[in-house]
């Protein structure tokens, strides 16, 4: 089994002089000398080193009090999250899986050796309470693939220890400071070992990226936005990560209506099948999710019901609808993400930012050619919700109002992509149909509810169960769904007056 832990560290240069004295950090009351210890870590990447590329690393360690296998991800300036698994010599396939979505079909290599004396110090508190490990490393680093390099350097690490308020670090760093100590140019000792090893002639490019000029820059660039969220979030999924799936589903999503909506930029004959793996995805995602919403909508409203009107037992068969699971991401949703098919996607969706299929409007000012595709989405949620206006409530409004909700939600995404081009237009168009959205999403909800109501009233009666209390239900989420379609034309009406500026 593997384990997380969140990892909160600076890093520090440092010469021959060791480490400062630290009894003057505010609430330290003692540092204590823990020894050296001897540590052999060899990194593991692809030969084109696509983990490192994302400040992933991946490494087999031997030495200290947590020898085994260790998987860092990213979270923020200074936080990893550390993902062990005990010690062996394959790679165990728990870590295998989490870095999938990156390697795919490449090998995992050893790119780079680092051994290292660790001179480890605990600062503790008046009640004996660690604080921090502060640690002078003194690094050797051996370039094992793509060049024979080495390189040696020493540095202070500080690292926070569990439940202890970050702000502490900052009071390290100033006494650090004070002492001459300065914070390290490298995020982490394999950054700075592959650039310190690399050759000469392959030393990394640290230009930056140049800002989108053109129409297909734009669109590209929030492409690759999205692309990146379903890769990164891939991790996430298969550790059942909160909000993690929705998170991915909405990306897919996102992609896939830039794809539609800017259409005279990317050229659809290259695009449409990717929507359409695009699409197999979140639905694969929605498996679970869709159901697992439902379920807590309808909990939550039979929550709200007296207990002299709950007849029946209610509860045990939504339960039994809903399907409940043990925690982590099912066995079926990891099946997918390793699929083939999946995995061929993620190529493709590497394909269109590597070899866009750019079209002759890509070239041109985006001041002209992005707001003309938003103002056509924008025209079909007009006719649609007009559409539902018109309608007299029930089946046909209810459809004609789910298709308005799914023209919104691709307006509002060609609105994303189109705020770095056009600006505050653009953003206050994309709130208003996030609004509107999330209206016309209670309204579905309220649809698909009654739905199911209908369906567990018809298993309940059945079983010579009373129907009452599904019936009772029904009829709230009617008025629920009668009070979104009088709410509708105010909305409307605030919605058209954000779109009549582009």
């Amino acid at each position: 089994m593997a384990d997380t832990k969140r990892e909160i560290e600076r890093k520090y240069e440092s010469d021959d002089s060791g480490l400062p004295d630290l009894t003057g950090v505010a609430g330290v009351a003692a540092v204590i000398d823990k020894g050296v210890a001897q540590l052999d870590a060899t990194y593991y990447d692809t030969a084109d080193e696509r983990l490192a590329a994302s400040s992933i690393t991946l490494r087999r360690r031997t030495g200290g009090s947590d020898a085994g296998w260790h998987l860092k991800f990213p979270v923020a300036q200074g936080v990893r999250d550390e993902i062990q698994a005990p010690l062996s010599d394959n790679l165990p396939i728990t870590l295998a899986g989490l870095v999938r979505s990156r390697v795919r079909d490449a090998e995992l290599v050893p790119v780079v050796r680092l051994r290292s004396n660790r001179d480890v110090r605990d600062l503790v508190d008046a009640d004996g309470r660690l604080l921090a490990e502060v640690s002078v490393d003194a690094v050797l680093a051996q370039r094992l693939a793509g060049g024979d390099g080495s390189a040696q350097w020493t540095e202070i690490e500080v690292e926070l220890a569990d439940g202890v308020d970050p702000a502490f670090l900052d009071k390290v760093e100033k006494r650090l400071r004070k002492a001459g100590v300065r914070p390290s140019k490298s995020t982490s000792k394999l950054a700075r070992a592959l650039a310190e090893t690399a050759p000469r002639k392959s030393k990394p490019d640290l230009a930056s990226v140049e800002d989108p000029v053109t129409a297909g820059d734009h669109v590209l660039a929030y492409v690759r936005v999205q692309r990146d969220a379903i890769v990164g979030l891939d991790p996430a999924v298969r550790q059942d990560v909160e909000d993690s799936v929705h998170s991915m589903r909405v990306a897919t999503r996102r992609m896939r209506s830039t794809f539609k909506s800017f259409g005279k930029v990317l050229d659809r004959a290259v695009t449409d099948p990717i929507s359409d793996e695009l699409k197999w995805l979140a639905g694969e995602l929605g498996v679970d999710r869709d159901r697992e919403v439902l379920n807590q909508r309808l909990s939550a409203a039979l929550d709200e019901v007296p207990h002299a009107l709950v007849s029946g037992p209610v509860a045990e068969r939504l339960s039994h609808w809903a399907g409940d699971r043990p925690g982590g991401a099912s066995g079926r949703l990891i099946g997918v993400l390793d699929s083939r098919r999946y995995l061929a996607l993620l190529d493709a969706l590497d394909g269109v930012l590597t070899d866009p299929p750019l079209l002759k409007a890509a070239g041109k000012k985006p001041g002209k050619v992005i707001p003309k595709a938003v103002r056509k989405d924008f025209g079909k949620v007009t006719a649609l919700v007009e559409q539902a206006l018109e309608l007299e409530p029930g089946t046909d409004r209810d459809v004609a109002i789910h298709e308005a909700r799914k023209k919104t939600k691709r307006t509002r995404y060609a609105a994303e992509a189109a705020t770095p081009a056009l600006g505050k237009t653009a953003k206050s168009l994309t709130k208003s149909m996030k609004s509107l959205q999330n209206l016309l999403g209670e309204h579905q909800d309220s649809v698909m509810a009654r739905q199911t109501l209908r369906e567990l009233s018809a298993v309940a009666h059945a079983a010579g169960e009373s129907a009452f209390t599904y019936g009772l239900l029904y009829g709230r989420e009617e008025q629920r769904a009668a009070a979104v379609e009088a709410e509708l034309p105010a909305f409307w009406d605030e919605a058209k007056g954000g779109a009549d500026v582009l």
